[in-house]
């Protein structure tokens, strides 16, 4: 094990120490926040200035550099904390973790075109905004249309910014070298997950196990796996050690995105933007399927008209809901997230990293499991 400098918590002009303390967690995690925010506004804005401002759009800085504002920076906390694990806190480390959220903003910018969303973040989504400016503007085609097109313009340009970002943080050939296997697959399993999900019916259910597939490729992998083992690798840690973090991490990123399910179904829209919006959209998550496989007969019959219903009100989706927490699913989902939690803690009972990253990813498997958004 690497031997680390007393531990700090800097401001966010250097590299930022994890505080002694597990107590002061929290405020370490708010001031990384805005570390990272700041560097990726900084960034983006630099970009948007010397490359974005030609395009003929005006307003696609502004609304990317809304967009990037406002995020919670789990996958930079996720890599940073990866790498405390085998180098001492670095201002390029920062940098190349902070490159993620330009990783993140192009997936939530073409997800919200695939998935029709009209809102992000209490925010019309970009591709909302980019329609209302053609629209304003008088111009010819249709303005939906221009709208989609453009918003996923934006996620390439801030696919592209992202390697770039993390290419020119500041750290050696050395370490980037290292970064690129687990990089590009983090990018293949989001992808891939995306197209699965596409195809994944709420009418024509697929297994729990497949759908527990989806959401580890799309979710889990992309939002704590892969981002604490590109961490790791980046700062040299061993072969064991990497593993233990990959078991911590799939364990937490499945655990994550059941919550997710959870709060899909059972979330409030304060929480989720819209109630049961899961429901709504008719998307086959863990806990519909789950629900259906443990349902009795009259039970699963009622569950599939609500699958098939055109319309549902209020009153079918509370029905639904109550379908779904007498099956059992609910409770089931619940101690499959706890013993996910528990699988995670082992990982960590290697013995291979210091005291204040193990209590770090342990505050942050709560963070990610017991959300209420």
């Amino acid at each position: 094990m690497h031997a680390f400098p007393a531990l700090r918590l800097a401001d966010a002009s250097g590299g930022i120490d994890l505080p002694a303390d597990a107590g002061r967690f929290d405020s370490w995690r708010s001031g990384f926040r805005r570390a990272v925010l700041a560097r990726v506004a900084d960034f983006a804005a630099e970009r948007c200035e010397d490359e974005l401002g030609a395009c003929g759009v005006e307003v696609a800085g502004d609304i990317l550099t809304t967009f990037i504002d406002g995020g919670k920076c789990l996958r930079s906390t996720f890599m940073y904390l990866g790498w405390l694990c085998g180098a001492p806190a670095s201002d390029a480390a920062l940098s190349a973790t902070a490159s993620l959220e330009l990783l993140h903003a192009f997936a939530l910018l073409q997800d919200d075109v695939m998935d029709d969303s009209a809102a992000r973040r209490g925010r019309p989504a970009a591709h909302v905004q980019f329609a209302d400016w053609h629209y304003r503007r008088g111009l010819s085609g249709s303005s939906r249309r221009f709208g989609e097109s453009a918003a996923i313009l934006l996620g390439d340009l801030c696919l592209i910014w992202a390697e770039r970002m993390l290419r020119e943080s500041g750290l050696s050939r050395r370490h980037l070298l290292r970064v690129w296997p687990r990089y590009d697959a983090m990018r293949t399993e989001l992808a891939v997950g995306q197209f699965a999900d596409l195809a994944t019916d709420v009418r024509e259910l697929p297994t729990l196990e497949a759908v527990l597939d989806v959401a580890r490729r799309k979710s889990g992998n992309y939002t704590v796996r892969r981002p604490l083992e590109i961490g790791a690798a980046m700062a040299g840690c061993d072969e064991q050690a990497l593993a233990a973090l990959g078991d911590y991490g799939c364990a937490i990123g499945e655990a994550f995105q059941l919550r997710d399910d959870i709060l899909g179904v059972f979330g409030s829209p304060a929480t989720t933007g819209k109630p049961s919006k899961d429901l709504m959209e008719r998307k086959a998550t863990s806990v519909v399927v789950a629900a259906h496989q443990m349902a009795d007969g009259p039970a699963r019959r009622q569950l599939r008209d609500l699958m098939a219903s055109d319309r549902l009100d209020e009153a079918a989706l509370n029905h639904w809901r109550t379908l779904i927490v007498d099956t059992g699913a609910l409770q089931w989902i619940e101690e499959l997230i706890a013993s996910r939690v528990q699988e995670a803690r082992k990982a960590l009972d290697c013995g291979r990293f210091h005291h204040p990253v193990t209590a770090a990813l342990l505050d942050m498997a709560g963070l990610c499991t017991q959300r209420a958004a």
